[in-house]
């Protein structure tokens, strides 16, 4: 009977252990942003801490919140590169999913409804995963030369990709920084330290909300 016992404890224990991350958490823990995204997100030629991520984990300790704030940016990545990555991603708690993915798309002019049709995946298997999660989509817009109505089409998929599941908006992740060299590296794409303290405050406006929630 004692040795019935002790298995029992034993295989309590291998279900703690061995369960999923995404259905853990420990008490006290603060809540998951998940930010998916790529270059912009990972902070491409500056150091990790001054990438807009770690901005925004700085305003959130800030405000007194417990929030948790991953980095899941990888430079050049795509929409489809998105999909990929996710599910692994999932395995942990997500809260917020801010989803930042889509610039490379359109500079490679990859057609809309595939981009579009990914980041959509992206959203369905994170609340498959996550039934509670909210979802922050970040809007991107592309240069001209592609055209005006690939351009017109590229920035209304972000509207219409929040209006279709609800989500919250970010209209332009670049709002303020873009065509503004003194906040750009050499490159003219990717933006300075400071350009990502303002990219962190236009994410902020509609972070906040939700945090507070």
């Amino acid at each position: 009977m004692r040795a019935f016992s002790t298995m029992r404890v034993l295989l309590m224990l291998m279900t703690v252990l061995f369960a999923p991350l995404g259905g853990l958490r420990a008490e006290g823990e603060g809540k998951t942003i998940l930010i998916l995204g790529d270059s912009l997100t990972a902070g491409y030629g500056l150091d990790p801490a001054q990438a807009y991520p770690a901005v925004l984990e700085e305003k959130i300790r800030d405000t007194g919140l417990e929030w948790q704030v991953v980095n899941a940016g990888v430079s050049g990545d795509t929409s489809a590169g998105g999909l990929r990555r996710i599910g692994w991603l999932l395995r942990r708690n997500v809260d917020i999913l801010v989803l930042e993915l889509g610039a490379n798309d359109g500079l490679r002019g990859i057609q809309l409804d595939v981009t579009k049709g990914n980041l959509q995946q992206v959203i369905d298997r994170t609340r498959k995963a996550h039934p509670g999660v909210e979802i922050v989509i970040v809007g991107m817009m592309v240069p001209p030369n592609l055209g005006p109505d690939y351009s017109t089409q590229f920035r209304e998929l972000f509207v219409e990709l929040a209006e279709e599941n609800q989500a919250e908006l970010v209209p332009f992740l670049l709002e303020g920084v873009a065509g503004r060299p003194e906040l750009n590296l050499p490159d003219g794409i990717h933006p300075t330290a400071e350009g990502h303290r303002i990219i962190a405050d236009t994410v902020w406006k509609t972070l906040l909300p939700l945090l507070r929630e």
